[in-house]
């Protein structure tokens, strides 16, 4: 059994990394609100411009509307766009994507290229041996649209300049606090169903369908609208997955701050009980000495 002196340094040991714990749980819980108002300020924007994007690909020849709407022939390669987070204390976060795209990609029957949006996937992605043709981390904190619009322009010239067939988004979609689901959508060739929760960018209600009247040209306003559509979809991904990440990490140290105080009343019994024993041993030796005394 260990000595009163090492159980103590262990408590001490116990209630700093605790207070450590505490405050990241702070600092998440502050993180994650700002994260989730900003997913919920541009959910309005991406579901008006999912329904344009509906009402484009519905129409006769989308083949022919735009590069980004044409579907190629034979998939011969594909290309998964992967968000996880740039840090670790996240509890399984980064690990669940991972494993999640390993679950979808591993048996592709073409090969597969990837695109790692953070530190934590990019390593774990290497460490697997995957295909990473590039790396996007340190993202600022609350990410402007500007800021990883550079992740969607690669995507979209790889699909155009024939590199890949299909680009897919692997990210992690925020329902709640207590609630973050991985996701897999398909981002190129532009498609209204598919994988993923399209739910998030289209509402429906009844009555009759929209009709849009194009002005100066419908083709020069597709080329303004599709690719900044899609790199939209990346930017709300990743709005999506800083809320998951921050709600993540608040859960795990909120859970480990918990069990630090159970690990302390633990350890506190132990020291009071190792303590008593010192006590106890040390009566019984006077009682012991003075009864040898008092027998001479």
């Amino acid at each position: 059994m260990a000595s009163a002196r090492e159980m103590r340094l262990r408590i001490k040991s116990v209630k700093n990394i605790s207070q450590v714990t505490r405050a990241l749980e702070t600092v998440s819980a502050s993180k994650v609100r700002k994260a989730v108002n900003a997913v919920t300020a541009t959910r309005s924007y991406a579901t008006k411009a999912w329904q344009i994007l509906k009402h484009v690909a519905e129409q006769p020849g989308r083949d022919t509307l735009h590069p980004l709407l044409a579907r190629h022939g034979e998939v011969k390669s594909t290309l998964a766009v992967v968000i996880t987070g740039d840090r670790g204390l996240a509890g399984a976060y980064n690990s669940n994507v991972i494993r999640f795209t390993a679950q979808r990609f591993d048996r592709n029957p073409v090969p597969v290229k990837y695109i790692a949006v953070g530190r934590k996937g990019r390593d774990l992605l290497l460490r697997r041996r995957k295909d990473v043709i590039a790396d996007f981390s340190n993202l600022p904190a609350a990410p402007s649209f500007v800021d990883v619009s550079a992740i969607g322009r690669l995507a979209v010239d790889e699909y155009l300049n024939g590199n890949v067939d299909e680009v897919y988004l692997v990210y992690t979609d925020f329902v709640n606090m207590g609630r973050q689901i991985a996701t897999v959508k398909k981002l190129l060739p532009l498609e209204l169903g598919g994988e993923g929760r399209v739910e998030d960018f289209e509402h429906k209600a009844p009555g009759p369908t929209a009709a849009y009247e194009y002005e100066p040209d419908q083709r020069e306003i597709l080329d303004e609208i599709i690719p900044r559509f899609t790199a939209l979809q990346v930017y709300q991904a990743i709005l999506e997955s800083q809320a998951s990440e921050h709600a993540a990490r608040m859960i795990a140290m909120r859970n480990a701050t918990d069990n630090a105080k159970e690990l302390i009343g633990a350890l506190q019994l132990a020291y009071n009980k190792v303590r008593q024993q010192a006590i106890t041993n040390d009566i019984l030796d006077i009682v012991g000495g003075a009864e040898a005394l008092a027998a001479k």
